[in-house]
């Protein structure tokens, strides 16, 4: 498949554009600085600006899929959905937050008394980027959460997958890597299934 990954420099963007071109897709890696993107076969570089919705259009026009991986206080979702409508790309898939995700029903984690105060303003966002994909009725989205510690860690292809809901494992802890995360956003690409649902991956 032809996938563009926006925001393909940062820590989960590099991890994603890395595993599908593993798996044998052509990625478009698009960031503010390119050259930050380091060489392999079957990625091609391109700078782009998340903020120029026409322009960001035209650099995901022609492609299959497209990943938004950006930090939801850089950017300007309402610019990213409609830039993912106006280049018509088949799915559009976003690295969520996990301050979204549920800890008690309708009770969402960033909403608790103990989320730390400066990651707050980000989780907020996202919460809003998949409050306003939820609304949308032309878009093929999915909106991918990660666990609540979210690090560079190893590979493992063990994981766990759930909807709404924080995922803990039995030590209490809520983790992902942002390798595994990016295994599991790479075989919903490659095996739909969850068209316009939010889902979430965890140990």
């Amino acid at each position: 498949m032809k996938i563009a990954v926006i925001g393909a420099s940062g820590n989960a963007g590099s991890r994603i554009t890395a595993e599908l071109a593993r798996r044998g897709h052509s990625v478009t890696a698009i960031a503010r600085n390119p050259e930050k993107i380091a060489a392999q076969a079957g990625v091609t570089p391109v700078k782009g600006d998340v903020m120029d919705q026409a322009g960001l259009a035209r650099l995901v026009t022609g492609h299959d899929a497209a990943i938004s991986s950006v930090h939801f206080l850089a950017s300007d979702p309402a610019k990213l959905i409609a830039a993912a409508k106006e280049s018509k790309v088949g799915r559009y898939l976003v690295v969520g937050g996990a301050g979204s995700l549920e800890v008690a029903p309708g009770v969402r984690l960033v909403t608790t008394p103990g989320f730390p105060v400066a990651y707050k303003a980000e989780a907020e966002k996202g919460a809003a980027f998949l409050d306003l994909l939820r609304a949308e009725r032309e878009l093929n989205w999915t909106f991918l959460s990660p666990s609540a510690l979210f690090v560079a860690g190893e590979r493992t292809g063990k994981f766990r997958l759930g909807t709404d809901q924080l995922l803990t494992a039995a030590d209490g802890k809520s983790s992902i890597s942002f390798e595994d995360f990016a295994v599991a956003l790479a075989d919903e690409i490659e095996r739909p299934a969850h068209i316009r649902q939010r889902f979430t991956v965890g140990y």
